[in-house]
């Protein structure tokens, strides 16, 4: 639906998604259309943007947007989702930019198939070892294996910030009873989980159909983030406590959310994400075809098929 003046953008129109930019993140502004352009105003003037040139608009704090843009970015095929600050929060998302249903069919083909879920757990696991092979691990050596260099992570932290550690305490509604360590760790983490799941759900990915995680809404988030987690997250908490901050825990996410920006996180994930999903750019496709399933294939859908000869 367009407003008098505007003009419905055609599929023929959208831009290819990877052409597009991952994502453009926007605060403290207001977000409107004019035509078939996006405007974001602020105090320092107005910025056009094509919308078939997004994959997901970010929308931080203090950012107000109207009823015409949120039409124009669903007509282009772009995500839209509420975060905190540079990203490190997540709130809610419109629809992603996959218009139709083959990132979630291709995640729930892997979870569901054990051998594909394994191998697609190697790839994961592949990312936070460069320089191994562990095509040939199971499950249960792939976990001792991180856990391992997860220890030598936060020890090796701990010797470059001087920060005291003794080991990963989390204490499940208590917050505060943690060392300031645990608390940082713990803000530094939901940090890069909120930027994870922007990603996820931009994307069209299930947040909840993890692979190695499992049993909760963020089983996916958590196996996304955690791909980051040495190299974002716990250096920024130990930087967080080491700075000599009253609270360790906003410290921490500022230097997650500073990271993020520095690493250029986001179009990581989105590479990383198509890696080990074994996706690619042709299935976030706008193009739709609406099906029926059946049991050897698929059959159109409009069509009454108590009419068949």
């Amino acid at each position: 639906m367009t407003t008098p003046g505007e003009v419905s953008t055609t599929r023929k129109e959208l831009t290819r998604m990877g052409d597009r930019i991952s994502f453009l993140y926007a605060e403290r502004c207001m977000v409107n259309r004019d035509n078939n352009a996006l405007t974001v105003t602020d105090q320092r003037g107005t910025a056009y943007v094509p919308a078939t040139a997004i994959a997901v608009l970010l929308l931080g704090p203090g950012t107000r947007i109207t009823y015409a843009a949120m039409a124009l970015l669903g007509d282009a095929g772009c995500s839209v989702a509420w975060v905190g600050e540079r990203g490190v929060r997540f709130y809610a998302a419109g629809r992603p930019p996959a218009k139709s249903s083959r990132m979630a069919e291709a995640q729930a083909e892997i979870v569901a198939h054990q051998r594909k879920r394994l191998d697609c757990a190697r790839r994961m696991y592949g990312l936070r070892f460069p320089d191994e092979d562990v095509s040939g691990l199971s499950m249960a050596q792939l976990r001792g294996r991180e856990g391992a260099r997860m220890k030598r992570v936060y020890v090796r932290e701990a010797e470059r910030t001087g920060v005291e550690w003794n080991r990963r305490s989390i204490h499940p509604g208590d917050y505060n009873s943690a060392d300031p360590i645990n608390q940082a760790l713990t803000s530094a983490s939901a940090a890069l989980y909120g930027v994870a799941h922007a990603v996820v759900a931009g994307l069209g990915f299930v947040p909840s159909l993890g692979v190695v995680h499992n049993g909760t809404d963020r089983s996916f988030v958590f196996d996304i983030a955690d791909l980051y987690k040495a190299e974002i997250a716990i250096p920024a908490a130990f930087d967080a406590v080491a700075s000599g901050s009253p609270d360790p825990g906003v410290e921490a996410r500022r230097k997650v959310r500073d990271q993020v920006v520095e690493h250029r996180l986001m179009p990581r994930m989105v590479a990383d994400l198509k890696y080990v999903m074994d996706v690619d750019d042709s299935d976030l496709t706008s193009d739709v075809e609406l099906l029926l399933w059946s049991e050897l294939e698929t059959v159109a859908a409009g069509v009454n098929w108590a009419e068949e000869p």
